[in-house]
């Protein structure tokens, strides 16, 4: 059955652009269907959720896009510098890192900047948030690898790590999460924090993607996509993607495929299909799109198959060991207008405050 989502891509020309993609069994066809020409400066970051899409950019403002009403929605400021990474958590909420060392969380409803918080001495390179929402992880150009707590805004842990990371991952099911520095995949155990197998790539590592839990797709400086197995820390699969490097690789679920989506230098937008079975084998191209211009980043908007989530960030741990303990802990959630308040059903309840801290 044809389904309809969208691709969104940044470039360094200043212009986001966004595409159609119509499915069927043998071809998928993009087509153009926005092109958004809010920033001043080249595009560092995208990322989408049902509704919106987000684009980060060198002139340090974030531009919104209203995918449901096809219209642009104004921008956000709170960084000083570029917004180097940026990341819904299911529709509720976004956050963005930048050059200024800071985190922000934004709620979707107001977009307003409901916390903004210092998470590194020099730039904040990469977040991500674990699939519970109770925390995130974020690198930065201090050397260090942080655990956050997204309701307090303080740091759970922090990790120091002898160079610079530009990438960090959790793993779908949130039991282990992955940094990356230069050409290097360290992958790290959630309980203990200890690093459980490294995996070298050829050339630099620009982006990585979870496919599931186990099988991690990596883009670098060259034309080649790489597909790695975490848990035999071996190469599984390869294939030329592109002419020139693979800026971004994103991916998701169809039916009983993976879908993965790649963007590169050469302009061209592509999509694939890959069957994730015990012998993994080439993937078959579903479909392309030529931009014509140098691509930086990569967002996939899906309407209907966004995974609906309700648990809120919340945990007061201190170590590897606690944090998996309070991840492990049943708590209810519930979600005031402006902020987020949690309940441990075995207290009694707190009144619900109005208005904006």
């Amino acid at each position: 059955m044809a389904a309809v989502l969208g691709l969104i891509a940044g470039s360094y020309e200043q212009i986001a652009f966004g595409y159609r993609v119509t499915t069927d069994e043998k071809e998928w066809t993009a087509t153009a269907d926005f092109t958004h020409h809010a920033h001043t400066a080249s595009i560092s970051a995208a990322a989408a959720s049902e509704r919106f899409v987000v684009t980060g950019s060198k002139d340090e403002t974030i531009q919104l896009y209203d995918m449901k009403k096809r219209t642009e929605h104004g921008a956000l400021l709170q960084h000083d510098g570029t917004i180097t990474c940026l990341e819904f958590y299911g529709t509720s909420h976004l956050l963005s890192g930048g050059e200024d060392g800071l985190i922000c969380v934004w709620g979707t409803k107001k977009w307003e900047c409901l916390k903004s918080f210092k998470a590194h001495q020099g730039h904040v390179t990469s977040l991500s948030v674990h699939p519970s929402g109770k925390l995130a992880l974020s690198v930065g150009t201090d050397k260090t690898l942080r655990t956050w707590n997204l309701i307090s805004g303080r740091s759970a842990f922090i990790k120091n790590i002898k160079q610079n990371a530009h990438i960090v991952r959790w793993s779908p099911d949130g039991d282990k999460y992955v940094a990356v520095v230069n050409d290097t995949v360290t992958i790290y155990d959630l309980e203990t924090a200890s690093v459980i197998g490294t995996v070298t790539n050829p050339k630099r590592i620009s982006s990585v993607k979870f496919l599931n839990n186990s099988i991690l797709a990596v883009a670098g400086d060259d034309d080649i996509l790489r597909l790695c197995d975490l848990g035999k820390e071996t190469w599984v699969c390869e294939f030329k993607a592109h002419e020139t490097r693979v800026k971004a690789v994103d991916s998701f679920m169809m039916e009983d495929y993976c879908v993965l989506v790649t963007a590169s230098n050469d302009g061209f937008i592509k999509m694939w299909k890959l069957h994730l079975k015990e012998e993994l084998e080439s993937p078959t191209l579903l479909g392309e799109v030529n931009t014509t211009a140098r691509l930086t980043c990569l967002a996939v908007w899906k309407p209907s198959s966004v995974q609906q989530t309700t648990e809120e960030p919340a945990t007061k741990a201190t170590t590897s060991k606690e944090l998996v303990q309070e991840l492990s802990k049943t708590k209810r959630v519930r979600i005031a207008t402006e902020e987020v308040i949690l309940e441990d059903e075995s207290k009694p309840k707190k009144k619900k405050k109005g208005g904006r801290k």
